[in-house]
């Protein structure tokens, strides 16, 4: 096997005999094997569109694929092999309607006619396949390199165009754009400027995918305001989700009001609180159980109701909870219970809310804790006035974006090191599960503004980014003279995604950690640096110091 895609990878430079995820390598082939058969895809649709013929049905299966061979989502190679056949399927019958509607159209590559013997091992067919891919790395490792950003960025991109195509939020333009990066890698007529672009016009995509996501989630529950979520639970039995799809969260409670069962949010679904139209609606929408991601075996183990992940982020999971545990959407694992959607894209519940049922829930009470969420551009940019007013009076010095994934990986620690050594007169925004390293500090206040602003999930890097613009707006300034600075963790491919939409809108001097990836070749990383100066972290008081220029 082959994959250096997340933080993680073994010795810092690709998993090559098992997954640092727990993918084997079977899970990777036939997932890689996905891939192949979606870059053939791509010049069909393509095709097609130009054509004036109906590719909606593609668009959306290519982004759920894509979305489904991400880290941590999903580790079943059935799963993978159903997405494969459905794949095919889904081409031929495109191929179809071409060659009937202009047959001078419907010439294809070998790669766009790829068809796998099933009688044989998927894991031999596909590390046949991917062989002609890899061997670019001798030919050109920086070409290389960015292609290896653009399926990554990509990767991202279509899972974020998902979560808003499943809230009505969709642009063909974002469609036609992952078919087109799709159909560039396999492309040798493109240089390092070429390929330099493409990794940028990516950032610019998933901005717009982004944008939509958000339109979807406010349309939908309302901004986000400031909200006390607590962190202790309450008597009685329990749903626990985790994952980042408030949609499906939104369902869950749906389909538990008036059961008696509590719903808690775990991992990235923390934000979720902050949407007034589910708070407001929902009473038995209570508080938060557990941290990131990759504490989920024991914050799992220790949860005595049922648990539903929604997206990734998932582990292996243990023994001691796999029966109470089920998945939806992309996320898969063998042997544990997923639930399937029906025509209409509704998953039934029910066998979560018996599951429930039939354990423990807690049975005693604990110390009463809350944290703070809500923080989301419309909050932040509402007080604009009195954060500028503030930094004149020499109130607030320095704004620090602090957030991104986080991971299992020493060396995270810097992230609360980083935030606990912030002077009392700056400001620390946080998104993603990175903040779950220090979420539950005081901070205190600086006025009436906490010096600790939880801007949400993941998703929503695109409020984070509306912040930093509408600030540099309200200063009448570029948004590289904020007193700004970012300081990013990264772990998958939504992160790659999002440093990509970042180096697109020219903002300079981010600091990226823990390790820089390892599919980024020496030459790109210079590149990048010398142009955007993107540098790794050091060390807290470092870089504290380069940040605040003392």
């Amino acid at each position: 096997m082959f994959c250096e895609q997340c933080e993680q990878t073994a010795s810092g430079d690709g998993c090559h005999q098992w997954g640092a995820c727990g993918k084997s390598p079977e899970v990777n082939t036939t997932q890689d094997i996905l891939v192949y058969c979606l870059r053939g895809v791509a010049p069909i649709v393509l095709t097609a569109k130009k054509l004036g013929i109906n590719t909606h049905d593609l668009d959306v299966f290519t982004c759920e694929s894509l979305f489904a061979t991400m880290t941590n989502v999903n580790f079943n190679s059935k799963r993978f092999t159903n997405y494969i056949q459905q794949c095919i399927e889904k081409r031929e019958q495109l191929k179809a309607q071409i060659k009937a509607l202009s047959p001078e159209n419907a010439q294809w590559s070998e790669l766009s006619n790829y068809q796998p013997n099933w009688d044989e091992s998927l894991v031999t067919q596909g590390q046949e396949a991917a062989l002609p891919f890899l061997s670019q790395i001798d030919h050109n490792i920086d070409v290389f390199s960015l292609k290896l950003t653009v399926i990554y960025g990509i990767k991202g991109a279509a899972s974020y165009t998902f979560h808003a195509y499943e809230l009505g939020q969709e642009d063909d333009a974002v469609y036609t754009f992952i078919h087109e990066a799709l159909a560039a890698i396999d492309r040798d007529d493109l240089g390092l400027p070429d390929w330099v672009d493409l990794a940028l016009k990516v950032g610019e995509i998933n901005l717009r995918a982004m944008e939509l996501l958000d339109q979807g989630h406010t349309s939908t529950y309302g901004h986000p305001t400031p909200t006390s979520v607590p962190l202790n639970p309450r008597l009685g039995k329990a749903i626990l989700v985790s994952g980042h799809d408030i949609k499906q969260l939104s369902a869950i409670l749906e389909q538990t009001a008036n059961t008696g069962l509590t719903v808690y949010t775990h991992g990235e679904l923390l934000p979720a609180h902050g949407y007034p139209r589910l708070k407001e609606k929902y009473a038995h929408f209570y508080g938060h159980y557990g941290t990131a991601w990759q504490n989920q075996t024991k914050d799992f183990h220790r949860f005595p109701g049922a648990i539903v992940v929604t997206t990734n982020c998932l582990m292996p999971p243990h023994e001691t909870y796999e029966e109470k545990l089920f998945t939806v959407g992309p996320v898969g694992y063998p042997g544990l219970n997923y639930l399937a959607a029906d025509e209409q894209g509704n998953v039934d519940y029910s066998p979560v809310v018996e599951k429930a049922n039939s354990l423990s829930g807690f049975t005693e009470e604990s110390e009463a804790r809350h944290v703070m969420v809500g923080f989301a551009h419309n909050t932040v940019l509402s007080v604009a006035d009195t954060v500028i007013e503030a930094v004149k009076q020499g109130k607030i010095r320095h704004f620090f974006l602090v957030g991104g994934c986080d991971g299992a990986k020493p060396g995270r620690s810097y992230y609360t090191e980083f935030v606990e050594k912030v002077p009392e007169d700056c400001i620390v925004l946080t998104l993603a599960c990175g903040k779950f390293r220090f979420f539950d500090k005081n901070l205190g206040q600086i006025g009436e503004l906490p010096r600790l602003m939880d801007v949400g999930q993941c998703n929503d890097a695109y409020s984070a980014i509306q912040i930093a613009l509408g600030l540099a707006n309200a200063f009448e300034v570029g948004v590289n003279d904020l007193p700004l600075s970012m300081i990013l963790s990264w772990y998958e491919q939504k992160a790659v995604a999002v440093l990509l939409t970042l180096l697109y809108l020219g903002i300079k001097n981010i600091r990226l950690g823990p390790t820089l990836p390892a599919f980024i070749s020496p030459n790109v990383f210079k590149l990048l640096s010398d142009h955007y100066h993107l540098q790794a972290i050091t060390t807290p008081e470092a870089d504290l110091a380069a940040c605040l220029g003392v």
